[in-house]
């Protein structure tokens, strides 16, 4: 069953994220897991956790075992990972492009904030030229000099040559310097809630399964966009996606309350989060101490940059849009055919307006957009926040249907004394292991 036409590297053919999902579930759970156990850790859909499992076996050597019950477990050896970055070739490639892309990324921040000192520079140079070729020699000295006091020269530009600065200075604080606080002031600084689906996944499919595989409409709440209590509570239908991903159906108990069970998550090989958990109302907090009690969403910042760097990046950004509408007006009043670097200047000019003018409209344009973006967050979380409350203060109809959820729940434990078949051994040894086992159990 493992046998790999070819000899390709399956793992190969998976999406990175789902590889590497799968494989720190295989670890946590000690190398020996069921589909449901690397379904719920990684918050895969089944049929993905599969494939992942299957391919990773096929590459590392490792192997199924059949329970009694025909419940199927794959079994990796310990040095997994080194057998797989051995033969994978795009795993040894993948951290050089990942470091390339910081790199770029780098590159990119680093050539907007440069560029607004080269725009200064370079507009208020040619701004200079123009007025001294109508000026006497003292006026033009005169003139330099007061250019000269209105440079401002970032102190830290040795950071050119680090591609790791953006990163370390994050770790260090939250400071910024000069050329960083300006890409934060136009463009921002990035997604806060970058990988918040799967981050929503894993605590659904963690809750379920450390719930016995059975639970309600109103325990997946928090973790999923759901309207606040206030409005209609009959519709379910937002356990639907949870539903599809995990493979779970409705079921009716004996007061008629409708439960959702996900029987691929009932069945582990691990007993590490196996622990009983008996709900009874505000023990809930109890229950899931250090653990987020529902999804939260983090608003997004217009900049990371403190009021102090946004004031001298915003006061540049003026200085500059100034100096370019001053050096329009200058170049249409000219009538000779400029030469050398008013000639330069003239070339660029377009490029110069649209990089001044941008420089304010994107940072407003993202205002705008950021209020309403934000305003949205603020209700989701809301929202999920007052169904979390709802199963730390339930009323007694919700009390009944998340106690009828506990007593319907199960998780089975496939221990290896219940392995009746593995693809370790040769199919004739354990042919045999089964007759000795019958033989003693005669004699007994």
């Amino acid at each position: 069953a493992l046998v790999r036409p070819g000899g390709a590297v399956e793992t190969d053919r998976l999406p990175s994220d789902v590889r590497d999902r799968a494989m720190e579930a295989v670890d946590h759970f000690g190398g020996r897991v069921t589909i449901g156990d690397v379904a719920s850790r990684a918050g895969l859909q089944l049929a993905q956790a599969e494939r992942a499992l299957q391919a990773l076996a096929a590459d590392t050597e490792g192997f199924l075992e059949v329970s009694e019950d025909g419940e199927v477990l794959y079994v990796f050896p310990k040095d997994y990972r080194a057998k797989l970055a051995g033969k994978s070739f795009r795993m040894r490639v993948e951290p050089l492009v990942d470091k390339a892309k910081q790199v770029g990324a780098y590159l990119v921040r680093v050539s907007f904030g440069t560029a607004l000192i080269a725009s200064i520079v370079l507009v208020y140079t040619t701004i200079i030229a123009i007025l001294s070729s109508s000026s006497d020699e003292d006026g033009r000295g005169r003139r330099r000099r007061s250019y000269g006091s209105t440079i401002i020269i970032p102190t830290d530009m040795f950071w050119y040559l680090d591609a790791d600065y953006y990163r370390r200075r994050r770790v260090e604080n939250e400071n910024m310097n000069f050329i960083e606080s300006v890409f934060s002031f136009v463009f921002g600084d990035g997604d806060p809630n970058d990988g918040l689906e799967e981050k929503r996944w894993k605590m659904i499919g963690q809750y379920i399964s450390s719930n016995g595989g059975v639970v309600t409409a109103e325990e997946l709440a928090p973790f999923l966009d759901v309207p606040p209590p206030s409005e209609e509570k009959d519709d379910e239908s937002f356990v639907l996606p949870v539903l599809l991903r995990f493979q779970g159906h409705p079921e009716i108990d004996e007061q008629g309350n409708i439960l959702y069970r996900f029987p691929s998550l009932q069945r582990t090989a691990s007993s590490k989060s196996g622990r009983s958990r008996e709900y009874v109302g505000t023990k809930w907090s109890a229950m899931f101490s250090g653990v987020e009690k529902y999804l939260e969403e983090k608003p997004w910042k217009f900049s990371k940059a403190n009021a102090t760097e946004k004031a001298m990046v915003a006061g540049l950004g003026g200085l500059n849009l100034f100096g370019v509408i001053i050096l329009g007006n200058l170049l249409k009043q000219m009538t000779v055919t400029p030469g050398g670097l008013i000639s330069f200047a003239a070339q660029l000019y377009p490029l110069l307006q649209i990089y001044a003018g941008s420089f304010f409209a994107i940072p407003l344009f993202r205002w705008f957009l950021l209020r309403k973006t934000n305003n949205g967050i603020k209700k989701r979380n809301k929202a999920r926040e007052q169904r979390a409350q709802e199963l730390v203060s339930p009323d007694s109809s919700l009390r009944r249907k998340l106690l009828s959820a506990r007593d319907m729940a199960e998780r089975k434990v496939i221990t290896p004394e219940e392995i009746v078949y593995t693809t370790e051994k040769d199919l004739l040894e354990q042919d045999y292991e089964v007759k000795e086992w019958e033989r003693r159990f005669k004699e007994l």
